[in-house]
């Protein structure tokens, strides 16, 4: 991390008024020792022919001014035999959290003929600023494609030299990425996004070179640069092993903080199990079975065919047990690759026996929703995207009810005592999580109106001290084998239908509220995510669409 202070110290020299893009983001400590060995950590990723590299030491070249703006950098330092492939943006908001790739010809496990890497035959102004910004996009060899533009404060075009294109096969489609950097705000003007690859998930090979996509006014097509792709028929070479595993969950796992007025707290999902849980199948409704330890009575595989589901005890424990037992809880975490085997996310999900009543709040009016939102059995998550190439942790990602967000790394609330270890807020009841602690209204933030998700510092829980590895697929040696519990390949719901009417639960509502408001909040009830109104019983895990994580925005 300290080739940022260079970079740090060459912004401050060059700037009359501070920004936080003058202050470089530093993890309070490096990543742990124990994270280096096999391909993990090791600085250097081949891609079956191309080997990259992460360098985070850069030159600025250009910066549109204010805070409102963006600076755009090139590679400073470049080891011995790499090639840069474009020019990196960051918003000025934001810390600076530079990385970009640069690349060498690895050929000779290639077999494919050519070299990787080409200087570009011509450069093409695609737009240039008042105030001397101009933006070049480099015209590639036949069989070449570029994957990042180059930025200059002069209108002469840059050399040939200035950077590679890389040959078509080791490149893939991309599109903008969540992050917007920056726009001109005019007409004529440039939009300037991430750069990310179209395809996710586990299996797809695309990777982000850490460079940008840039959009004109005048229709400049926004795909004419391309993201990288790892050729490598098994792309798990620079994943972690087992013990580099545990070293980054116990060096990066999330504090979690409950509302003080929480009610519904996780568990373990034994300690449910422990505690009378029951087993309902559709085939004999009326005998339900108890769960036992491990889920090693539950059905295995299959669809959520409504055929089986679990429900808490009956009688005076039900009350108990939905009120979970927070000493129990564990994190259970799925460990995948992600972007081509150049990042590994870790997965943490928490389990809670039962979700609470959702809130509404109309102004200054917050009232309960009746049974609206109650439902048996709630699984939440969090993700750690964590680099490969050094071990550092990237991004965040915070799953809240049937959407999410990642933030980068410079962008999260770190533990404060000294420590890696980014934080998350579990709302109030419904337990969404959050980067921040406060208000966030599901509805509309406007006007005031919409479903409360409070936020606050209470009871909390170091995802770190209990957890257990339930999934990883993709270790890089075959002797690694990770067995989940029988719970994980549970594919019915956890908890039963509710039995409630949500019409006749807003009518009650409407009761309760002055005339003018009782339309908007019908609406928003109306609106909710059917995992929230708890009309159906929630699944586990391994049926959620994050767990396959076919498609995402990064």
């Amino acid at each position: 991390m300290g080739n940022c202070h260079s970079c740090f110290n060459l912004l401050c020299t060059e700037s009359n008024q501070s920004l936080p893009i003058d202050t470089p983001f530093i993890i309070s400590s490096s990543p742990p020792s124990s994270l280096s060995g096999g391909g993990f950590g090791k600085g250097s990723i081949d891609l079956g022919g191309l080997e990259v590299r992460q360098v985070s030491t850069f030159t600025k070249l250009w910066s549109a001014a204010g805070n409102g703006g963006a600076t755009f950098f090139f590679p400073s330092f470049i080891p011995s035999g790499f090639y840069p492939l474009g020019a990196y943006a960051q918003p000025n908001k934001n810390r600076f959290f530079g990385r970009l790739l640069v690349a060498r010809d690895n050929i000779a496990g290639d077999g494919g003929g050519t070299v990787a890497l080409a200087a570009p035959t011509d450069f093409t102004l695609i737009w240039s600023s008042s105030d001397g910004g101009y933006f070049w996009l480099p015209v590639p060899p036949s069989g070449y494609q570029p994957v990042g533009y180059l930025v200059t404060t002069s209108p002469e075009k840059p050399s040939p030299e200035s950077l590679r294109c890389v040959r078509e096969d080791f490149t893939d489609q991309c599109e903008e990425g969540r992050v917007k950097i920056w726009s001109s705000g005019c007409n004529g003007g440039i939009s300037i996004h991430e750069l990310v690859p179209i395809a996710g998930g586990r299996e797809a090979p695309g990777l982000p070179p850490g460079t940008f996509i840039a959009r004109t006014a005048a229709g400049e097509n926004p795909h004419s640069v391309r993201c990288l792709k790892n050729k490598k028929f098994s792309l798990s070479a620079a994943m972690p092993d087992l013990s580099q595993i545990n070293a980054v969950i116990k060096a990066y796992a999330p504090v979690i903080y409950f509302h003080p007025d929480e009610t519904y707290l996780p568990s373990s999902v034994n300690w449910l199990f422990e505690n009378g849980a029951l087993l309902h199948s559709k085939s004999d409704p009326t005998n339900p079975a108890r769960l036992k330890s491990g889920g090693a009575n539950l059905p295995q595989g299959g669809t959520n065919d409504g055929a089986y589901w679990i429900d808490l005890p009956a009688g005076e424990e039900k009350e108990r047990v939905k009120r979970g037992e927070l000493s129990t809880a564990t994190a259970y975490v799925h460990v995948k690759k992600m972007l081509g085997g150049t990042a590994t996310d870790f997965v943490f999900w928490l389990f809670y026996p039962f979700n609470g009543p959702a809130r509404l709040k109309i102004g200054a009016l917050t009232t309960g929703l009746g049974k609206i939102g109650e439902h048996v059995g709630d699984w939440e998550h969090l993700t750690l995207r964590v680099s490969n190439f050094d071990g550092e942790l990237r991004k965040v990602y915070f799953s809240e009810h049937s959407r999410g967000e990642w933030f980068d790394s410079p962008e999260v609330e770190f533990d404060g005592e000294g420590r890696n270890k980014p934080v998350a807020y579990a709302s109030l009841n419904g337990h969404s999580f959050y980067a921040k602690e406060g208000l966030v209204l599901q509805g509309s933030e406007e006007v005031g109106i919409g479903i409360r998700n409070d936020t606050k510092k209470g009871k909390k829980m170091d995802a770190g001290e209990r957890f257990e590895v339930v999934a990883a697929e993709d270790l890089p040696a075959v002797e690694d084998v990770v067995v989940g519990p029988g719970w994980v390949e549970y594919m019915r719901e956890w908890g039963p239908k509710v039995s409630y009417n949500v019409g006749e639960e807003v009518e009650k509502l409407e009761g309760l509220l002055p005339e003018k408001w009782r339309k908007v909040a019908r609406k928003v009830v109306e609106a909710l995510p059917p995992e929230l109104l708890g009309e159906e019983g929630p699944t586990g895990p391994k049926v959620k669409a994050s767990w396959c994580q076919k498609r995402r925005k990064l």
